[in-house]
């Protein structure tokens, strides 16, 4: 039986593209955060993301199911951690722990660019997690030193990641419409 199931990375491609880019805009000092980012980060970026991993596990990709479902549920724990204190729930996370969490995704990111970079994928993708993974140890980093240089510095590089994977999702959907 064949498989006509759509690729569904553009869509996790791209919640994760367009939900960076605005986090980031935020972490450069443009924006404030505020409810627009975290809508995205609940909808786009998070729920989007999973649907696009559970169509990879449809489709027997290992990698898709796991990247984009674990990154959508990064985007759901990110917005539950800023929001959990503000509506009384729990206490916000202390510094150690956001330290933590931050390195921790860096390191399954520096993994999953290593898994892109041994199955010889596109250069494009891989400099998407390879991006990522430094996003990662720039914000900890910024954590841990209370620095704002590093924090904006992060932002930026965040934008970049971010319009990375647009750009990567664009020319998926443009591929498959030339091919169609």
């Amino acid at each position: 039986m064949e498989n006509k199931f759509a690729n569904p990375a553009p869509l996790g491609l791209m919640g994760f593209g367009m939900t960076t880019v605005l986090l980031n805009l935020h972490n450069a000092g443009i924006f404030s955060l505020g409810t627009m980012i975290l809508a995205m980060g609940i909808f786009y970026g998070g729920i989007a993301q999973i649907i696009a991993g559970i169509m990879e596990w449809a489709n027997g990709n290992t990698f898709g199911t796991t990247a984009f479902t674990s990154y959508g549920l990064f985007w759901e724990t990110l917005v539950f951690l800023l929001l959990m204190e503000k509506l009384g729930w729990w206490p916000g996370p202390a510094k150690a722990a956001m330290l933590a969490y931050l390195i921790m995704w860096g390191i399954f990111t520096f993994f999953m660019w290593i898994a892109l970079y041994v199955g010889k994928h596109k250069m494009d993708i891989q400099l998407v997690f390879i991006t990522l993974w430094i996003l990662f140890f720039l914000l900890a980093l910024g954590d841990a030193t209370g620095s704002a240089f590093i924090k904006k510095f992060a932002g930026y590089e965040g934008i970049l990641c971010g319009g990375l994977a647009i750009y990567v999702a664009l020319s998926q959907v443009i591929a498959d419409q030339k091919a169609s």
